[in-house]
């Protein structure tokens, strides 16, 4: 989700690649300079950034490994602000978050992408549908929470949001709730009557924190109404909407400096999935094309049964990999979000995330055909892909409506990835893929 502002500083570090003087210096940064400006970073962040590392390049010597580490150390200390990363429980439960943002940020779809988060981690979390102003409100909620299978708390003759939120505590203590996310009202602007209710919502709900939506296609404005939230209501932190539409991605550069609130979370998709953990540490790796491997892990191992993995290891090694472990794995690649997303992560894979940016693994054609096929075949035959000969290919294909030599390609598709997945099961597959990873700028790349 990076892409834009990854670019921008491999252009520049490519000013300096072969040189290591004052010139080589003043190309890359005002290659970085322009670049950070067309990609809407604010102009004193830039300025600010620009400075910094003209001066620590010149105090340890010029040259690329030097400009890198003044680069990396200097964003660093750009997103690095004061206060809580990520998520943080309260030490009494239930940790209770007021989602504050305006009408259209995409506050609430991003409380259901929150809980979804949450859910993954075995919280059990309550929503609470306090947004009364707009009409479709509660009913995105109800649809949301359906989806992710979260429990919504709602009111249907309420117009009180205080009310809404009493009720909904006193229901969470109760039913002894890990967590409880409030979404409130927004307004198209800020106004006295929107920040008057979530004052009384405030005192009422006495959160443990307080997150503001910041959308991101609105630019730098996303900063002012963050600024404004912040002195009227006070926020402990910012969850970065719409990223994925933003293609130029700058505010995300400036936001916490700018605010001096820690950026915690940014939603970089439309599925319930697409919520990442904004760590200054890893979103420099990814800003400078190392990719995380580290959020990537831990994302796998929240939706992969450690159990389950074990077993499926088992079965590629001893080459039984059937049609349904491929549609199981299928499901679980649906789980972690979009493609785009997962390639982001992986180190030098920047490029390759940005040229399949519309695929996912639910709306693939590709994928679907895969589906329609399997679910064409008998329950032996999607156990046993050997019995699958020209008979049996063409009542499968008949049955799903494609060709017999679109049949015939998947099948060959299906067993090269479980020559793959063999080649890489057992321990010399595993050195071959940390090899692999290594000379793409792997873990050990992260860490210099």
């Amino acid at each position: 989700m990076f892409n834009t502002l990854t670019e921008s500083f491999t252009s520049a570090i490519k000013k300096i690649r072969f040189h290591d003087d004052d010139k080589a210096l003043s190309k890359a940064l005002n290659e970085l300079k322009k670049n950070l400006l067309k990609a809407d970073v604010n102009h004193k962040v830039v300025k600010d950034l620009i400075d910094k590392v003209q001066i620590e390049t010149k105090a340890n010597g010029i040259g690329k490994d030097k400009f890198l580490d003044a680069l990396r150390k200097t964003l660093y200390e750009l997103l690095e602000i004061g206060g809580n990363r990520g998520f943080i429980f309260a030490p009494n439960p239930p940790t209770v978050i007021l989602m504050t943002g305006l009408q259209g940020s995409g506050k609430t779809t991003t409380t259901g992408k929150l809980a979804l988060y949450l859910k993954n981690k075995q919280k059990k979390v309550l929503i609470v549908a306090a947004d009364l102003q707009r009409l479709a409100a509660v009913e995105q909620l109800r649809q949301i929470s359906a989806k992710i299978e979260v429990e919504l708390f709602e009111e249907a003759n309420s117009t009180n949001p205080i009310e809404v939120v009493t009720a909904a505590l006193k229901k969470a203590r109760n039913g002894i709730y890990d967590v409880v996310l409030i979404d409130t009202a927004g307004r198209l602007a800020i106004d006295d009557e929107l920040m008057s209710e979530l004052q009384e919502v405030k005192k009422v709900a006495n959160p443990s924190e307080i997150f503001y939506v910041a959308d991101s296609m609105t630019g730098q404005d996303a900063v002012k109404t963050a600024t404004t939230f912040k002195e009227k209501i006070g926020i402990d932190g910012i969850i970065l909407s719409k990223y994925d539409g933003d293609s130029r991605g700058g505010v995300a550069l400036g936001l916490s400096s700018q605010v001096q609130v820690p950026l915690r979370f940014i939603g970089a998709g439309e599925k319930m999935e697409d919520l990442e953990i904004f760590l200054p540490d890893r979103i420099v790796n990814r800003l400078m094309g190392f990719g995380d491997i580290e959020g990537l892990a831990e994302k796998t191992a929240s939706m992969i049964d450690e159990k389950q993995a074990k077993k499926l290891t088992k079965k590629i090694q001893k080459g039984e990999f059937n049609f349904n472990d491929f549609l199981e794995q299928m499901e679980s690649m649906k789980k972690m979000g979009s493609m785009s997303s997962l390639l982001g992560m992986m180190p030098g894979m920047g490029n390759m995330s940005k040229a399949i940016k519309d695929f996912d693994f639910e709306n693939s054609g590709e994928l679907k055909n895969i589906k329609a096929m399997v679910s064409s075949m008998t329950l032996k035959e999607r156990e046993n892909p050997e019995l699958l000969n020209n008979s049996r290919k063409l009542r499968i294909a008949a049955g799903c409506g494609l060709t017999q030599v679109e049949i015939n390609r998947m099948i060959k598709q299906f067993k090269n990835a479980g020559k793959m997945a063999k080649r890489f099961s057992g321990k010399s597959g595993m050195k071959d893929l940390q090899s692999m990873m290594g000379q793409m700028g792997g873990a050990g790349a992260l860490r210099r």
